[in-house]
């Protein structure tokens, strides 16, 4: 018999504005239900417009009330992610909520951004890196639980300092993990920064465990034409309940970090079951690559160069 899928409750998020990057499908989607279910003003910005549409309507079948809606987002753009920033903050309503949820993974070969950023690194840590810079006075304003989604990856490999965009040699599997790791090192930066600077910011961390997104599926816009190995093992045994998660499942530890009183800043949630592979959702022990402080203010600084915007400068002293 298949295990039965854990849950958490979610409080009254009415009044609430949210942002939720990859909310298009997976994980993603599923984070974008759950905070509109529980009353959330959910903003989807999508690369894929039709993909966005039919996740609105999936969202509005399970929540016909659901105060949805589109924006245009290509993470992999700086460009695009400017104007996405330039069109919310003509808006002026503070954001309550932001969940850097997208991602790509392991394209077979290295492939660059618009920007000439390898692909990994570009998307899933650069462009929400310049996505906060961009909506930091809405973040301020609205008092913003700011949750990034890392991954089991980012237990694994380095930082590769010497060539950040793996121009020299280039391992798929090595430069996510760096990707998803530079992602949780900014993610604790941006937590000590507000701290020392009274931004007002709480950011912290979570991971889905494993589970059978499209992550690992067939894509043909990163080179991918059919479906790995991988991704066809994990949703069998997913299916069967065993090991992984379903998506039901997996997006738990990231709803749990972004809207429960007592998820924290500065801290990771992930699944609580074998290795932290699927199960409830609970705080867990940093990575090893995560805790230095001079890593993170290293990759902040380097990431500022990058992307060609600076936060206020502020003090980043040792958490309390």
């Amino acid at each position: 018999m298949a295990a039965t899928t854990p849950d958490i409750p979610v409080p009254d998020l009415t009044g609430k504005l949210a942002v939720v990057t990859g909310g298009s499908d997976g994980v993603g989607l599923g984070l974008a239900t759950r905070l509109a279910v529980a009353g959330a003003e959910v903003i989807l910005p999508v690369r894929n417009p039709r993909k966005g549409e039919a996740a609105m309507a999936t969202i509005r079948r399970q929540c016909p009330d659901a105060e949805i809606s589109l924006r245009d987002l290509d993470l992999s753009s700086l460009a695009s992610v400017a104007g996405l920033a330039d069109r919310l903050l003509a808006e002026a309503r503070p954001i309550h909520i932001l969940m850097n949820n997208a991602g790509v993974m392991t394209p077979p070969d290295r492939q660059t951004t618009e920007d000439g950023f390898e692909l990994q690194f570009g998307t899933n840590h650069l462009g929400h890196v310049a996505l906060v810079a961009r909506l930091l006075p809405l973040l301020r304003a609205g008092k913003a639980r700011v949750t990034s989604q890392i991954s089991i990856a980012a237990d694994q490999h380095a930082i590769n300092w010497e060539d950040l965009q793996w121009e020299r040699s280039y391992n798929g599997n090595r430069a996510y993990s760096q990707s998803k790791i530079a992602v949780g090192l900014f993610g604790l930066e941006l937590e000590r920064r507000s701290r020392a600077g009274g931004w007002g910011i709480t950011s912290n961390l979570s991971h889905p465990g494993v589970t059978p997104t499209n992550l690992l599926a067939a894509r043909p816009e990163v080179g991918r034409d059919r479906d790995t190995l991988l991704v066809r093992v994990i949703r069998a045994l997913a299916e069967r309940g065993i090991l992984f998660g379903k998506v039901e499942s997996a997006l738990l530890p990231a709803l749990y970090a972004a809207t429960s009183p007592d998820a924290e800043g500065g801290r990771l949630y992930g699944p609580s079951g074998f290795r932290h592979l699927s199960g409830p959702p609970a705080e867990q022990e940093l990575y090893s690559r995560l805790r230095g402080q001079d890593d993170a203010r290293r990759i902040w600084a380097a990431s500022e160069e990058l992307v060609g915007l600076r936060f206020p400068v502020v003090d980043s002293p040792a958490p309390a």
